[in-house]
């Protein structure tokens, strides 16, 4: 129960604490993007541009930090004889990450303010605020240049608020039934075993998936670094290149960390086999890679170039991933499956090898459908020409990373219970 600090104050409504405390957040992650952008344009970076149109550039800077896509305007003799439009869409995500934080610290906030019942109050008024934030922030930020639509700038934002909101209210609150008011345990507790057998397998293979993406992505992210490190030089040599001084230097490396998580789902889409592409007609995978003209991003430099000679050893990220996803599901000991099986049968070898195999079928179906919603959500488009298409492919890349996962898943659970015996007592 909350206890009063001012017992004679008037408390504060909770849709009025919620309006300020994601209002707090996204004045925070718009300063992300207003301080960058007035330090080029008092460098003489923005030469053309008056101090209203700069502002207005950082708020379609806001917006693309959420994920809000920009309708582009390109005048005749850039693509084709007459001017055309074109759709700028990429989800950033690590500069989403930024209000997704901001927001999770307002939703600890807000749960430590509230009873269980009321919670919706605080909630609903800060994402109602959100949502008027950028639906005002796309309307004033139009140009005849570039603008976003009123109702994709009021609903995208409110979707890293949203999560953050929630995720930071459970984890104040520590059980959904503090959140929601309703005891989930409870209602589980009232179904049928064989109810909790099923619901409790699922759910272990879900996160053996889960554990299964992470572990690529992270293994992933590690071969990036390998990849920047060794092609330092000719990164260095792009940045030296663009010549925009210390503020536009560091304008392109804010924007290139934003992007390093989707650079790091690429990876894995490269080291799956299904690649990626720069570009219509591109193509990125181990085996080799076919590229145009790039834009002049430093991080291109790391790019592999021609055919690789070792690039199919990258195939082993996923399997080693699904190795230790059934490693996971070994040590769990939610098999209940092949106790069903075991029951009906009395063929220890064939209950044996029907639960392992439905089990690596289940958890690379579950990594693979993972697998393609982060490759959905890392792509981009710079709405112009070939470079419409820039990411990789989800339905290949899930394909691809559901069968992989699912050899090292079936390796890694057949292997479990030599890696768990125990040591003999002498």
């Amino acid at each position: 129960m909350r206890l009063p600090t001012k017992p004679l104050a008037l408390p504060m409504p909770l849709w009025l604490q919620g309006v300020f405390e994601l209002g707090q957040a996204a004045v925070i992650s718009a300063l992300l993007v207003v301080l960058p952008v007035a330090a080029v344009w008092l460098t003489g970076g923005f030469a053309d541009r008056s101090p209203e149109s700069a502002a207005r550039l950082a708020g379609q800077g806001w917006l693309v930090m959420h994920g809000v896509p920009l309708v582009l305007q390109f005048p005749a003799g850039v693509a084709g004889d007459g001017a055309v439009a074109g759709l700028l869409h990429v989800v950033p995500l690590g500069l989403v990450l930024i209000p997704l934080l901001l927001a999770w610290r307002a939703g600890r906030r807000l749960a430590r303010a509230s009873y269980t019942d009321q919670l919706w109050q605080a909630l609903l008024g800060a994402l109602l605020t959100y949502a008027a934030i950028g639906a005002g922030v796309a309307y004033v930020s139009t140009t005849p240049d570039a603008a976003a639509p009123l109702a994709a700038g009021a609903l995208i934002p409110p979707v890293a608020a949203g999560i953050g909101l929630v995720t930071g209210a459970y984890r104040e609150a520590g059980a959904w039934s503090r959140l929601v008011g309703v005891d989930f345990a409870a209602w589980v507790g009232r179904t049928s075993q064989h109810s909790r057998w099923a619901g409790s397998y699922a759910w272990s293979v879900l996160r053996s998936g889960f554990l299964a993406v992470m572990v690529a992505l992270s293994l992933s992210a590690a071969l990036l670094a390998v990849a920047i490190g060794l092609n330092w030089a000719g990164i260095a040599a792009v940045y030296e290149r663009l010549d925009g001084g210390i503020a536009g230097a560091s304008v392109v490396t804010l924007f290139q960390l934003g992007l390093l998580p989707n650079l790091a789902v690429w990876t894995m889409s490269w080291s799956t086999g299904a690649g990626f592409a720069l570009g219509t007609g591109s193509s990125l995978t181990p085996l080799g890679s076919a590229v145009g003209p790039l834009p002049a991003l430093p991080i291109l430099g790391a790019l592999p170039a021609g055919t690789l000679e070792y690039g199919y050893a990258a195939l082993a990220i996923p399997v080693l991933a699904g190795l230790l996803a059934g490693w996971w599901f070994f040590r769990e000991g939610e098999n209940h499956f092949d106790e069903w099986l075991v029951l009906h049968s009395p063929r220890r070898w064939l209950t044996a090898t029907a639960s392992t195999l439905a089990l690596a079928v289940l958890i690379g179906i579950a990594a693979g459908l993972g697998g393609a919603v982060v490759a959905l959500l890392s792509r981009a488009s710079l709405g112009l020409g070939r470079f419409t298409d820039l990411g990789p492919d989800p339905l290949g890349v899930g394909l691809w990373l559901a069968a992989e996962v699912a050899v090292g898943a079936l390796l890694g659970h057949a292997v479990g219970p030599l890696l768990e015996r125990e040591p003999r007592r002498r």
